[in-house]
């Protein structure tokens, strides 16, 4: 028999990256959900309850998410690379994707929020915007996943 995959990690770090990938995979289902529920809200029946929806989305799931993600990935990033000199790239690329995201997700929450509260015109800027951080955070799973450089 054959082994297809060794994985040769310390158990110390299983936590860590649990941590990290739940955060992750829920900020992204969260983000985009978000996003679907912005973009389709203007041809419901229903649009306040629609864009209500998208904003507790981004409030309620994906920043949670978001700051679980970046606990995980620092804690795995002090116990994996803490005393090393230079970061392999897909470590650069994820911290490029987690902070300008962070940004992304803050002006997307103030938008929705916006378009919720008094200006619905900005739903579909708060749709786009994080639509934006997805594609971003994604490029992200394909470099933790791949791993180049």
């Amino acid at each position: 028999m054959t082994t297809l995959a060794s994985i040769t990690r310390p158990d110390s770090w299983d936590f860590p990256l649990l941590l990290h990938v739940l955060g992750a995979m829920v900020l992204v289902g969260a983000a985009a959900t978000g996003s679907i529920l912005a973009l389709t809200s203007d041809r419901a029946s229903n649009p306040e309850w629609l864009r209500s929806l998208s904003f507790k989305s981004f409030l309620i799931v994906a920043l949670p998410a978001y700051v679980v993600m970046r606990i995980g990935a620092e804690w795995l990033y002090e116990k994996e690379f803490g005393d090393v000199d230079s970061d392999p790239t897909w470590i650069g690329i994820g911290y490029i994707t987690a902070d300008a995201g962070a940004l992304v997700l803050v002006i997307t929450l103030v938008l929705s929020g916006f378009a919720v509260r008094k200006k619905p015109r900005l739903t579909k800027a708060a749709g786009i915007l994080s639509l934006i951080a997805v594609a971003a955070w994604l490029v992200a799973v394909w470099a933790m996943g791949g791993k180049p450089g």
